[in-house]
């Protein structure tokens, strides 16, 4: 009975672990994907990241991709749109920002560099 307790804690420490573990990732914004392997795609950005930091980023990803569908739908159906296009292009702004300080903060030096020299965030907002 001991031996399977102590088996089973030791899985689920393994499993904490593996979940906290930081890895490279490469990062393509342009197209909304993160990739282990740097030699499968183009990408801009090397990040590293745990598997829950990595889910966030791919949940932002996910929420640009939702609003950008909702503004094709938009302008598809509503050509001389009836929605204000600055509120539309706000909350593309806002998920762009929201994954560029992710990308920062999970960043290489390099990527720190690239995104302070973009010009996104007003001098100083970035640590």
């Amino acid at each position: 009975m001991q031996e399977h307790e102590d088996t089973r804690q030791s899985e689920e420490r393994h499993d904490r672990e593996a979940f906290y573990e930081r890895k490279h990732y490469y990062v393509s914004v342009q197209a909304g994907s993160i990739l282990e392997d740097p030699e499968a795609a183009a990408f801009e950005l090397e990040i590293v990241a745990n598997e829950e930091e990595l889910n966030r980023l791919q949940e932002l990803f996910e929420e640009l991709s939702s609003e950008d569908e909702a503004e094709m739908a938009h302008f598809t159906s509503h050509p001389f749109g009836s929605a204000p296009v600055e509120r539309m292009n706000s909350a593309y702004d806002g998920f762009i920002e929201g994954i560029y300080k992710q990308l920062y903060e999970l960043g290489t030096p390099e990527t720190k560099r690239h995104i302070k020299t973009m010009g996104l965030f007003p001098e100083g907002t970035l640590s």
